[in-house]
């Protein structure tokens, strides 16, 4: 191994620094550093490889921060490792200040600043070798080269990567499976019925999924009970049986064999059902008792039209059904009052009775019962054999206290909110008296086809009803245009909704115009075969047209039924047509358009009705619509015309269907006009020809904006006979 040259100390006579080669630095200036530079003063290299023959530096060098070459290890002593083998004591490395001796005599006096100073030794021998090719410092160009290449070779390493790892992930992640069971259950929840068994037939997993109770607590078969089989019917109640809480199956006559073999079975799984709807099926005596027995939480129950439903269905209710609230067996031959008195009895919750057709409401004693009792709020005994003495035992009791002023019975007045009456023959305006001032929450009353009523009762209970909204009155001869004045100046005529007088042949324009006006909140109005004319058609385009326009698509506000009346003509029609796509000349050729001005980046853009035009601003019209219309049912031959215009005004289309009820007015006028004799009868059946051609090309292809653009027309120039 060569010889390692020591360090020459060169004595200097002025001032050294630690950057000159010679001179003395004073005791009192010596530069004290603190911190990292003092320990990093100290570092030096050294190496690690024993085979270094040549070195490009001197023998001792500061450690440098941004140096580039790999450290092999540090030494943090004032080391002595690069000093001459030959030499045995400091003194051949270190001098005194201020000494001229040659270095193997000079020592370190005490208390001065040892400075050693280095000679380039360009000419000596080798004495270290250089460093391996592989942890040699480069130039910035090379290492610029190498980083760029190697950053390139990093990239795509690391984009080969990536890919590898999005392919796994891919091919790992399956978000149905790794979904929690609830909010797999919570996404079906949104499917319908019909969806949520098409989805069963994906696979065993998601079968399992489709078919659980969680989706299936409300099971209503009325949009689906003809497309259904028994079998798969059967299996979806009784796979979610303990869940079912809602079970309606309305007009499912196919379980019917159903109910004699697997009846238990469907009993024993549905336990927690609260409301039942067995209306129009086909099921035994004993499918009923038992599903009944097993389902003590029922509150509603409707068995409607079931002859299999009879007194003993009834005692059973009464017996393991206390939660009952509503109760319907209407149509229900074999049931009567006998067996309703046990449900009255043991159901202090029943709110709604609806036992129309029933036998039995003429005994005094029942009706003395729901008297004492005063809870229901709906009664419905329609086609019934209640009698006035009956109906006067309901509302007053029997024998009741009467008050010498006012010749009124004084009883607790009764919170029934709808009474059902029509179609009960033996009712005159003696039972019928018996309602005044003792239901003032009464909100519908019925009284259709009771014959033998007249004005004066019915006046005497309007009068005293103040929150009545649904009357019917169809089919009595009796009443005339004085009731209807009346109902109109009572206090529910503010509230009034519905109102049915049709095959009242006495009724005219005189009654039904004052309805029209007193009433604001109408939406039901049949008035057939009644001797109303076209002024109760237009007096009622005209309430509906004061009821607003706005920026939203109309909305069907009155519901009129006029069909059957001989003073009703197609003028009176085409009123209520041209009403309902009717736009006032102020809204159609104003100029209000929408702008939005362009200011600075803070401000908020807000739209701003405008006369004059924007330059920068886009014109948006504002598209009015009449709040409501009218949907008339009419003549047959008119009817037609009438649903097509009402379909394009429901979707905005205006100017269409005023096209429409401009075509089918030159329509039907031309038609009047060919229907007379005399001179020129030809001309006019051409153009009643020309006008019905026109009517019948009238298309619908074109969805205009409304009345502010145009609609574009389809060319219809002629062709030749062949095309």
């Amino acid at each position: 191994m060569a010889a390692v040259g020591s360090d020459e100390i060169l004595p200097s006579s002025g001032m050294a620094s630690p950057t000159s080669i010679s001179g003395q630095v004073p005791l009192d200036q010596a530069p004290r550093l603190k911190g990292r530079h003092r320990l990093l003063q100290n570092l030096q290299r050294i190496s690690s490889s024993p085979s270094l023959t040549r070195r490009a530096r001197s023998h001792s060098a500061g450690y440098q921060r941004d140096g580039k070459a790999s450290l092999s290890c540090v030494s943090l002593s004032p080391a002595q490792c690069w000093a001459d083998p030959s030499a045995s004591s400091p003194s051949q490395i270190y001098g005194a200040l201020g000494t001229n001796s040659p270095p193997s005599t000079a020592a370190p006096s005490p208390g001065s600043v040892r400075i050693r100073t280095i000679e380039a030794l360009q000419n000596g021998p080798q004495t270290s070798v250089p460093l391996p090719a592989d942890v040699r410092s480069a130039s910035r160009s090379m290492l610029r080269q190498s980083s760029e290449s190697g950053l390139e070779e990093i990239d795509q390493t690391t984009a080969t990567d990536a890919q590898q790892v999005t392919q796994e992930v891919k091919s790992s992640i399956n978000f149905w499976q790794d979904m929690p069971y609830e909010i797999q259950m919570s996404v079906l929840s949104y499917l319908t019925p019909t969806e949520i068994v098409r989805c069963s037939l994906v696979s065993k997993a998601w079968h399992q999924k489709c078919f659980d109770g969680q989706l299936w607590s409300r099971i209503d078969t009325a949009e689906y009970y003809t497309k259904i089989s028994s079998d798969a019917l059967l299996k979806l109640i009784t796979s979610a049986g303990p869940f079912i809480r809602d079970l309606n199956l309305r007009g499912c006559v196919q379980l019917r064999e159903k109910w004699l073999s697997d009846g238990e079975k469907i009993s024993d799984a549905c336990r927690n059902v609260v409301n039942f709807s067995l209306e129009g099926c086909r099921i035994d005596k004993t499918a009923i008792h038992y599903f009944l027995l097993r389902n003590p939480r029922l509150e509603y129950v409707n068995m409607s039209g079931l002859s299999s439903v009879t007194n003993s269905a009834m005692k059973i209710i009464a017996q393991s059904c206390p939660r009952l609230d509503t109760l319907n067996v209407s149509w229900c031959s074999h049931v009567d009052t006998k067996g309703l008195k046990r449900v009255i009895e043991s159901c202090p919750r029943l709110r709604d009775l609806q036992a129309g057709e029933i036998s039995g409401f003429d005994n005094e004693d029942f009706m003395q019962l729901l008297f004492e009792r005063n809870s229901l709020e709906r009664l419905v005994i329609h086609r019934t054999d209640v009698t006035d003495e009956s109906l006067k035992v309901l509302i007053h009791g029997k024998e009741p206290e009467i008050d010498l002023l006012t010749d009124q019975p004084i009883v607790p007045p009764r919170i029934l909110k709808h009474l059902d009456l029509h179609n009960c023959a033996n009712l005159t305006d003696d039972g019928i008296r018996c309602l005044v001032r003792n239901v003032p929450l009464l909100e519908g009353l019925q009284l259709s086809q009771c014959t033998e009523l007249t004005d004066d009762s019915i006046m005497e209970v309007v009068q005293t009803t103040p929150k009545l909204t649904h009357v019917e009155l169809e089919d009595l001869d009796k009443i005339t245009n004085a009731l209807l004045i009346e109902l109109a100046k009572s206090p529910c005529a503010e509230r009034l909704e519905h109102l049915s007088v049709s095959f009242c042949e006495a009724l005219g324009d005189y009654g039904m115009l004052a309805i029209l006006k007193s009433c604001p909140r109408l939406r039901y109005v049949e008035m057939d075969n009644t001797r109303i004319s076209d002024l109760s058609l237009i007096e009622a385009s005209y309430r509906v047209r004061r009821r607003g326009y706005g920026t939203d698509l109309p909305q069907v506000g009155l519901h009129i039924v006029a069909f059957d009346c001989i003073n009703v003509t197609w003028a009176g029609v085409r009123e209520v047509l041209s009403s309902n796509s009717y736009l006032p000349r102020a809204l159609k050729s104003s100029s209000t358009v929408v702008t939005v001005r362009e200011s600075g980046e803070g401000s908020d853009e807000t739209p701003t009705p405008s006369s004059s035009q924007s330059p920068l601003s886009p014109i948006m019209p504002v598209l009015k619509y009449p709040k409501e219309i009218i949907h008339l049912k009419c003549f047959y031959g008119w009817q037609m015309t009438v649903d097509e215009h009402n379909k394009r005004v429901l979707r905005g289309s205006l100017t269409s269907a005023n096209n429409l009820a401009r075509k089918w007015a030159d329509y039907m006028m031309a038609a009047e006009e060919a229907g007379t004799g005399g001179a020129g009868a030809r001309r006019r059946r051409r153009r009643a020809r020309d006008a019905e051609r026109i009517y019948n090309i009238d298309d619908d292809d074109d969805d205009s904006l409304g009345p502010f653009v145009g609609r574009r027309r389809r060319a219809r120039s002629g062709g030749c006979t062949v095309m």
